[in-house]
């Protein structure tokens, strides 16, 4: 990763520039503000100041259902898509590059998921149990697989895409039989993904299950789907039509996406470990209302004051990401001694500012606020020297 300045626009967010030149386009703040909520959000939820002590809103469903936690995700997934249908438009028109471009797409992806292993290994290095998918593991896929269709297809075959994986896993899930254990089943431990995980990454999947993952080959598939909504949202955006004709007929495709997810979830339930098809288009369907909502007050009538906050995150996503991951576990390696014994850091910064002074589940909250605080100070002065990381 390498600071860059001055800030660049989405289109250099993603990719570096083709060598033919193509027209500029405006960058819609709207998406890097969305970008940055959707971050803030994944902070928020990823760094309780104790895990027992959460209150529901900020946990995952857990099972089938859905939480605001479980909107988190595909969210980001959804704009990772938009990001792409803007930063790949101009290498698509010349096909004499894509092999270029798909080039610079694997690095990419290959990259975010170095960046998850990484995050999974440290700080003890154990390649024997090490954790592989993850969450900037199925960004680095799901970039990869959504940016090489978009470039090689049109909207029709995208779209056509996305309902047959769809309707394809859905299938899959509700009527293939799981090997060794019979009848397809949709419980944690014996349904089909599962099996797959832990039949092809036994030991490497997430520590709370061990023989499943909620990032895990399978559901990676439904996954992909997430990030195709996003391209042809963002192909929509990119139109030349009215804004609020573009903006109405994306609010009119998020509801209907959002209740045939509903309708969906009375057969296929809405599932995020599993990332059900159902779950795919309701999280889909309120990530275009998210967006459209966004396009309408930031880009169209130009609501500015309230955006920095969350462009300062949106614009290095990934960068704080990626560091408020690594500094919890600095903090753990930390040990500071107490009239108690000896304690981590975080530990002790969180039952001497904290716990004293609050009940459990606000001490828990704020802490977690704390951390959003202190990402915000960092990013703000980045923002301001036009300081974007890139990966």
């Amino acid at each position: 990763m390498n600071p860059t300045t001055p800030l660049p626009s989405l289109e250099k967010d993603t990719l570096p520039p083709v060598t033919t030149a193509v027209p500029s386009r405006p960058r819609l703040k709207s998406l890097d503000v969305f970008r940055g909520i959707t971050v803030l959000a994944m902070i928020l939820v990823n760094n309780p100041g104790s895990w027992g002590k959460i209150y529901a809103p900020l946990k995952h469903a857990a099972w089938h259902g859905c939480t605001p936690t479980d909107l988190v995700f595909p969210f980001f997934l959804f704009i990772v898509g938009v990001s792409i249908a803007y930063a790949l438009s101009g290498a698509k028109q010349f096909p004499e590059q894509h092999t270029a471009t798909i080039v610079r797409i694997i690095r990419r992806g290959l990259t975010l998921f170095a960046l998850g292993l990484f995050l999974a290994l440290f700080p003890k290095f154990d390649f024997e149990t090490v954790r592989i998918p993850g969450v900037l593991q199925r960004i680095g896929v799901v970039f990869i697989i959504a940016g090489i269709i978009f470039l090689k297809t049109e909207r029709r075959t995208q779209i056509l895409i996305a309902v047959f994986l769809l309707v394809g896993y859905w299938a899959v899930m509700m009527f293939a039989p799981v090997p060794g254990i019979g009848q397809s089943n949709l419980l944690p431990t014996t349904n089909l993904a599962a099996w797959l995980d832990n039949t092809l990454l036994p030991g490497h999947l997430w520590k709370s299950t061990k023989v499943w993952d909620p990032e895990g080959i399978l559901s990676t598939l439904p996954a992909v789907v997430t990030a195709l909504c996003g391209v042809l949202t963002g192909q929509w955006l990119k139109k030349k039509d009215e804004p609020g004709n573009k903006i109405a007929w994306l609010m009119v495709w998020g509801v209907i996406c959002t209740c045939l997810g509903l309708i969906w979830d009375l057969h296929f339930p809405i599932n995020k470990s599993l990332w059900t098809s159902s779950y795919v288009l309701y999280t889909a369907g309120l990530a275009m209302l998210g967006v459209g909502l966004c396009y309408w007050l930031i880009d169209v009538k130009g609501y500015h004051r309230f955006t920095t906050p969350f462009l300062v995150y949106g614009v290095n996503a990934i960068t704080v990401f990626f560091l408020s991951g690594i500094i919890p576990r600095i903090m753990s390696m930390i040990k500071v001694d107490t009239a108690a014994g000896e304690v981590d850091s975080k530990t002790y910064l969180y039952e001497s500012f904290y716990t004293p002074f609050l009940n459990p589940y606000n001490a828990s909250l704020a802490w977690a606020l704390t951390w959003i605080l202190f990402w915000m100070i960092i990013l703000w002065v980045m923002y301001r020297k036009n300081i974007i990381i890139k990966v």
